[in-house]
């Protein structure tokens, strides 16, 4: 092993007057996420790029704090090292730190004391060019015995942020709200959620269940529900058919899901006399910001659908191509993956039949504006490599937007799968309607609920102005 990877102190009575180390370090935008992350400091002009560049310092800067760390790393692992136990620092900060600026730290020692192993340090952190960035004096507990260790293997840190949700969530920003019709939110999670929609402007709730129920759920999500609208219904069937009324008469443009099962609210919207259902069948899309995957991906169907026929799948497809058209600010088609077990095309898998004819069909133009391949098994859907791997040429393999699962339990599966062991974000909502049905859950984090509410100002906007029918 090469002698850095070990850690080795100087200690008390090796030091002298005079003697210093440096270590240098460059920051990046990763290192003030993860400082932001660790430290809980999310103060704008670290974080927000468009509030930065209108403060004093016209940009991002890194946290004073993450200077004060390199000094800590410096009499922490060089000198003294090992061993060091920090009894007092002062900093004064000359200049900021921004991103792609290398700091480098210098401890030196200034001080020791005769009746203790107490030393003083000078500490100076500089720029690149040579401009001191940060200055003070650190008074420490050297070690007064020899300390040599290997230096610990740290964990790969990958930095996954929100900014594809962020992006869905601006570009509604200055859109009008949505009238929403929030079925039986009789619990204070749902009341939380509505709550947190409504504070955004991304909708007006109209909120319709038991009175007494939802007035109790409110006080406890601590919910100031006197300027919407409340009407009151005797149970969860009567409030999903008064918000299928309501959205059929044109008084909401959305429905939102409370506390109350899903084909509560599907059957509700199902009469051919109230006028929700288009010519599509109604299904299902999650939209998942997915660890390691570039982009926003969309999954469908894994809620509503259980043994799509081909037909069924055709329509699964338009709607979701329309979807992503409404949700993206990109002016290209969308990509889907047709999925089954396999890349080929066989009898003995319905799947792989299914997914050839969905091509055709797109060829044909009966599945109109976007690009359709398939059957791919899911690592050539999202994977390059995979795709490569197996002599795939397809403009679809590992750049899917849109994965179209055979069937339910295939598509929730893997849903709940990115979520739970990918730790993915999905948000959902119902297709195929007049309206959008907001989909959220009780273990829908703010940023899931937010966007699933986002969607439906989106969709909206689309059917409003005629790119949705």
């Amino acid at each position: 092993m090469s002698e850095s990877e070990y850690l080795e102190n100087v200690t008390y009575d090796e030091l002298t007057v005079g003697r210093k180390a440096s270590f240098a370090r460059t920051l990046t935008k990763d290192d003030i996420e993860l400082f932001a992350t660790v430290s809980g400091d999310v103060n704008p002009e670290h974080m927000d790029e468009a509030y930065a560049r209108n403060d004093m310092f016209h940009g991002i800067i890194g946290h004073g704090m993450w200077s004060g760390a390199l000094i800590s790393t410096v009499l922490g692992t060089l000198l003294p090292g090992p061993g060091t136990v920090y009894l007092e620092q002062d900093m004064k900060f000359r200049k900021p730190v921004r991103i792609g600026d290398k700091i480098t730290t210098t401890v030196v020692v200034h001080s020791k004391r005769s009746d203790k192993p107490i030393v003083t340090l000078d500490c100076t952190c500089a720029n690149q060019n040579g401009e001191i960035v940060v200055e003070g004096t650190a008074t420490v507990l050297a070690p007064t015995e020899k300390v040599r260790r290997l230096r610990p293997d740290m964990p790969d840190v990958e930095i996954h942020t929100h900014d594809r949700y962020h992006k869905i969530m601006e570009s509604c920003r200055g859109k009008a709200p949505v009238k929403t019709a929030v079925v039986h939110p009789v619990q204070a999670n749902v009341m939380e959620a509505v709550a947190d929609a409504a504070k955004e402007n991304f909708i007006i709730p109209v909120l319709i269940g038991p009175r007494s129920l939802i007035l109790a759920a409110s006080k406890e999500a601590n919910v100031d529900i006197s300027k919407w609208e409340l009407i009151h219904t005797e149970d969860s069937h009567a409030s999903a058919a008064k918000a299928a009324e309501l959205a059929s008469s044109g008084k909401v443009q959305a429905i939102m899901k409370g506390s109350l099962h899903t084909d509560e609210v599907l059957e509700a919207i199902m009469p051919a006399a109230l006028g929700l259902r288009t010519e599509r069948r109604i299904s299902h899309a999650y939209v998942m910001d997915v660890f390691g995957y570039p982009k926003p991906l969309i999954i469908t169907d894994a809620v509503v659908n259980i043994a799509p026929d081909l037909a069924a799948k055709a329509d699964i497809c338009q709607n979701a191509i329309d979807f992503w058209r409404a949700l993206s600010p990109e002016d290209r088609p969308p990509k889907l993956a047709i999925l089954a077990a396999v890349e080929t095309v066989t009898q003995k898998m319905q799947a792989t039949v299914d997914a050839a004819d969905l091509c055709k069909m797109a060829e044909r133009g009966q599945i109109t504006g976007g690009i359709i391949d398939g059957p791919l098994a899911f690592d050539n859907a999202i994977s390059k490599q995979a795709a490569a791997d197996k002599g795939i040429a397809s403009p679809v393999a590992g750049d899917a937007d849109i994965l179209v699962a055979p069937e339910i339990e295939s598509g929730n599966i893997l849903a709940k799968q990115l979520t739970f062991l990918g730790h993915a974000d999905a948000a959902g909502i119902v297709l195929g309607a007049r309206v959008p049905i907001i989909l959220t859950s009780r273990a829908d984090n703010l940023r899931t609920r937010l966007l699933s509410c986002a969607m439906a100002v989106l969709l909206t906007e689309a059917r409003r102005e005629g790119r949705l029918k």
